[in-house]
């Protein structure tokens, strides 16, 4: 199972990622935490990344690549594998594309979890999040139920910034949407509901 993960930020696509990776032990593979990774470990490829991260530039594309690549060659990503957070445009599809025939390896799907815009406002502007562990929580929870410690309101979840951050998806993911329903992998589910049902739709859609 080699899937692409899609869904806007707050449509709840990490967590039925999350469920996918325990149930059939597929690796996941996010980028920003190969990245992190790359430059704690100062390889090559991390120490070429953190150049253009500490001049505050985007890590160039093939970069990229080269890392998801030699993730994949490691033994857990050879029972199959999710990407999170790429390709992010059509561009990086393509050139991923190019790079997965290379190594003889293809893409079954590329799973959408769509959720309506409005619907994600709401949801990420009424969520608190744990100053000291990260646990997130509804509006109104003013202690962090694991820990204890004082929630709070992330800036990138108060609704002015999670409009950006939609606008910036529309234009630059979106039409991956279309990329993939061009060629025939695109698996979509409704995820506006209570997590266990999308997750029945979700491997349903990729008939696990």
């Amino acid at each position: 199972m080699n899937i692409v993960l899609l869904g806007a930020p707050g449509a709840g696509k990490g967590t039925q990622g999350q469920k996918l990776v325990e149930e059939y032990g597929i690796a996941h593979i996010s980028t920003g935490d190969l990245l992190r990774a790359a430059v704690k470990a100062q390889s090559e490829l991390g120490k070429k990344a953190k150049e253009y991260m500490d001049a505050g530039q985007l890590v160039p594309d093939q970069l990229v690549i080269d890392l998801v690549k030699e993730r994949l060659a490691q033994p857990d990503a050879q029972k199959g594998f999710m990407l999170d957070g790429f390709p992010r445009n059509i561009a990086q599809a393509e050139t991923l594309d190019g790079e997965l025939k290379g190594m003889g390896v293809e893409l079954d799907a590329a799973l959408l979890v769509d959720v309506p815009f409005d619907v994600i406002v709401e949801r990420l502007s009424s969520r608190r999040t744990c100053r000291a562990c990260g646990y997130t929580a509804p509006a109104g929870t003013d202690t962090c139920p694991r820990c204890g410690g004082e929630m709070y309101q992330r800036d990138d979840d108060k609704p002015e910034t999670i409009a950006k951050r939609l606008d910036t998806y529309q234009n630059q993911t979106q039409p991956l949407i279309d990329y993939y329903k061009g060629h025939g992998i695109l698996k979509a589910v409704d995820g506006n509901r209570a997590v266990d049902e999308v997750y029945v739709d979700v491997k349903k859609v990729l008939g696990a």
